[in-house]
């Protein structure tokens, strides 16, 4: 039997969950729903979804507030979020996407785009097939144990930055457009705006601490990963 993907909807008022969940069901998807956080954590504990159709104004804890919760958890980190709110202003977009989120849907939604959404992100969390290690000066990414270090020290790199790094070193001192890098790291941007890159390349300099530097921004071009920079000096107490 195939497999229908859980979508777990947190969302406070019936009348839209309903709607969410009856086209879910007639499109092969398998909704469960919560009307806060304490009951989608529940849910989470028992088993974990596929995808999280996530409210931004809940009752208790905010979406935003959930996002970041789960996407600092372990065992929830990797699981594609879907922020669903009436907020369609850019730095509420931002702020939704630096909580973790994955993807925006500004209500009111169209039920094929919001569906369209749900499959682009499941299809960007599939996993490639690929077990190489590519090394570029000090810093290095195993993908066969999904490991980024630098100088040896292992760092913390989140799911889409890891994917995002693995292609820019897999490329490396090519300069890259935000539309390529989401055409080949995201593999559907018919949904997604460039800014969202933006968002994620800040999001992976801040991971690579010190190598950071390595993520150049060309002017008016895109983004370009080199070895040929100036790092910052450790400064030594006198």
């Amino acid at each position: 039997m195939k497999h229908q993907p859980r979508v777990l909807i947190v969302e406070d008022e019936p009348a839209i969950a309903e709607l969410i969940a009856v086209n879910l069901r007639h499109n092969g998807f398998q909704p469960i729903w919560a009307e806060d956080g304490v009951s989608a954590q529940r849910e989470l504990d028992a088993v974990l979804p596929d995808a999280i159709l996530l409210d931004w104004m809940l009752p208790g804890q905010s979406g935003v507030v959930l996002a970041k919760k789960w996407r600092a958890d372990a065992r929830t980190k990797a699981i594609p979020i879907l922020m669903l709110t009436a907020r369609g202003d850019e730095p509420d977009k931002v702020q939704g996407l630096d909580a973790g989120a994955d993807d925006y849907v500004t209500k009111p939604f169209s039920t094929q785009e919001l569906l369209a959404r749900i499959r682009a992100v499941l299809r960007r969390r599939a996993p490639e097939q690929v077990n190489d290690s590519v090394t570029i000066g000090e810093l290095v990414l195993d993908a066969a144990t999904h490991r980024v270090s630098w100088q040896g020290q292992l760092l913390k790199v989140g799911p889409t930055e890891y994917k995002l790094l693995h292609y820019l070193m897999k490329h490396p001192e090519r300069v890259h457009s935000r539309g390529q890098l989401l055409d080949k790291v995201w593999g559907d941007h018919v949904f997604i705006e460039e800014r969202t890159v933006d968002v994620h390349v800040k999001r992976l300099r801040e991971a690579l601490g010190v190598a950071g530097v390595m993520v150049e921004t060309v002017r008016g071009a895109g983004y370009r990963l080199t070895a040929q920079v100036q790092f910052p000096s450790v400064e030594t107490p006198h």
